[in-house]
């Protein structure tokens, strides 16, 4: 049995890192009764994690429960991108195997998670899930038909290619042209697993698609707020005008004001 007395603070480190969350209880047990002052902080490092760990395994199960009560194959449909004022609204559905989600042990609404963990799960859940489809719509149409009902074509376009028998689980409210098999959940990104892996693919899709509009439009910082009305933004729409990404039904002002580049 490994003995913490024999160890220095920074062996027990690396051991404790190497073991994770399977640090045996006898050696906890030990490294709790240690006095010193960096061991100490070790553990309660270690307990901090485990119990962060704990929630998230709480709340995946929770996620999944929410879908698994429906008592039928459900498949997730969300959105990203109504608000902005410039670049195209992005809708993804996403049908996961229930019984099979501990690699999802990190996935939330997409808005409480960092770009980089995003990026990550996005890659996990395409990997994943049963079905995973996006549909974008860009700001040309979105400025024809409004943002409502680009939105709801971006969902229609998600789920083309998924079985008409799925229960398809929307976040927020009725979608007519997804069909009578489906149920609004209101803030559904944070109570399903499934629309909350939607949120998600959609967002991180949408911020690709911004990044890379960046490179063509640099003047408008859009790799920073991704199109929506930041004071940069906005002071960028002031010097330079409208460019062709940007939905001139949300900016009326500034096209009697400025014109546009197009």
């Amino acid at each position: 049995m490994l003995n913490p007395k024999e160890m220095s603070i920074e062996e027990i480190r690396k051991k404790v890192e190497e073991l994770g969350q399977d640090v045996p209880p006898d050696f906890l047990a030990l490294l709790k009764k240690d006095s010193r002052l960096g061991v100490k902080k070790l553990i309660q490092t270690h307990l901090n994690k485990k119990k962060e760990q704990r929630n998230k395994i709480e709340h995946l199960e929770e996620l999944a429960g929410f879908d698994k009560a429906f008592k039928h194959m459900v498949i997730g449909v969300d959105e990203a991108g109504r608000g902005p004022l410039a670049g195209p609204v992005v809708a993804c559905a996403v049908m996961l195997d229930l019984d099979n989600v501990k690699w999802a042990v990190e996935i939330d609404d997409s808005k409480k998670i960092t770009r980089k963990k995003r990026q990550d799960l996005c890659v996990n859940i395409k990997d994943k899930a049963l079905f995973c489809s996006v549909g974008i719509v860009q700001a040309d149409t979105i400025d024809q038909i409004n943002i409502l009902n680009a939105t709801h074509l971006a969902m229609e376009k998600a789920v083309e290619g998924s079985s008409e028998h799925l229960l398809r689980l929307v976040d927020g409210l009725f979608v007519p042209c997804l069909g009578k098999k489906q149920q609004a959940v209101v803030k559904g990104d944070a109570k399903s697993l499934s629309i909350a892996a939607a949120s998600i693919v959609a967002k991180e899709t949408r911020d690709q698609i911004m990044d890379e509009w960046d490179k063509l439009y640099p003047e408008y910082g859009f790799c920073n707020h991704k199109g929506y009305g930041t004071k940069d933004h906005y002071a960028a729409l002031e010097k330079h005008g409208l460019c062709p990404i940007h939905r001139k039904s949300f900016l009326k002002n500034f096209e009697l004001k400025q014109g546009v580049l197009f």
